[in-house]
């Protein structure tokens, strides 16, 4: 193992700890630093495979023995890298039992200009889960444009990314866009997804460029967005059911595509 750059930092009040913690905790600090944290070997590894670099590494004193942690320590061996006591370590992670390592990165640039292909939209999708697990089935059905619009949980905050599980570095994600905007500029059919009144999901070609809007967890998809869309769509449910988790509806959406294009039903996506 390259102990090259290898620093030891025992005390809560280093200011370096501080940072990190405050990037831990709190999704404006994400922003205000314009960096976030990966925590776990799984979320470095997908960071690496898409050619990403840490500004850091942080390992505990347990996880410097792991040997999943070892081998990415290996993997950046110019990267600066700290140790930290298991308790201290545990301050910084969001991670019950974590493996014990951890890496800050910069923030990628933010995308500008028109999108170009199939999208989702999501209109103040607050629950960090839901954030998480749309962006990662995003992912596995090939859209690549995220945008985010105002009161989403934060793409880049620790527990979106466990939740996408990679899925972001596959991405290009916009946030705190102007929902309304992209919709009038967006040049392909743009969906909307409502309770009930709209087209059946079934019936609707999914062919070409589609920018999918999926809304809040208790008040849908605002009307002013409904109105901008292309389409409405609703995916027909049992009757005694009243709707669909929104994390939920994005699968069998997004997938629905899948299926279409795979069987040929619609237009390839231009």
């Amino acid at each position: 193992m390259n102990l090259g750059r290898r620093k030891i930092i025992t005390s809560r009040d280093n200011p370096t700890i501080k940072g990190l913690r405050a990037l831990a905790a709190d999704g404006r600090e994400v922003r205000r630093q314009d960096r976030t944290l990966l925590d776990g070997p799984h979320l470095i590894e997908a960071y690496r495979r898409h050619g990403g670099v840490p500004e850091m590494l942080v390992v505990s004193e347990s996880g410097a023995g792991n040997l999943e942690a070892t081998c990415l320590l290996d993997a950046f061996p110019t990267v600066e890298t700290l140790e930290l006591s298991d308790s201290l370590f545990r301050e910084i992670s969001g991670v019950a039992t974590p493996v014990g390592i951890l890496a800050a990165i910069r923030l990628p640039e933010v995308p500008a200009g028109p999108i170009p292909g199939s999208c989702v939209l999501l209109d103040a999708v607050q629950d960090s889960g839901n954030v998480g697990a749309i962006l990662r089935t995003a992912a596995a059905a090939g859209v690549e444009e995220i945008v985010l619009g105002a009161g989403c949980a934060g793409a880049w905050t620790p527990r979106v990314l466990r939740a996408a599980q990679g899925a972001h570095f596959a991405l290009r994600i916009r946030e705190q866009a102007d929902l309304s905007r992209i919709l009038k500029e967006f040049s392909g059919t743009s969906v909307a997804t409502v309770v009930s009144d709209g087209t059946s999901l079934f019936d609707l070609d999914l062919g070409g460029k589609i920018g999918w809007i999926f809304g809040n967890e208790g008040a849908g998809v605002a009307g002013e967005l409904v109105a901008l869309a292309t389409r409405r769509i609703t995916i027909p449910i049992a009757v005694a059911t009243e709707s669909l988790n929104v994390a939920a509806a994005a699968a069998i959406c997004l997938f629905e595509g899948v299926r279409q294009r795979s069987r040929g039903k619609g237009a390839q996506d231009e």
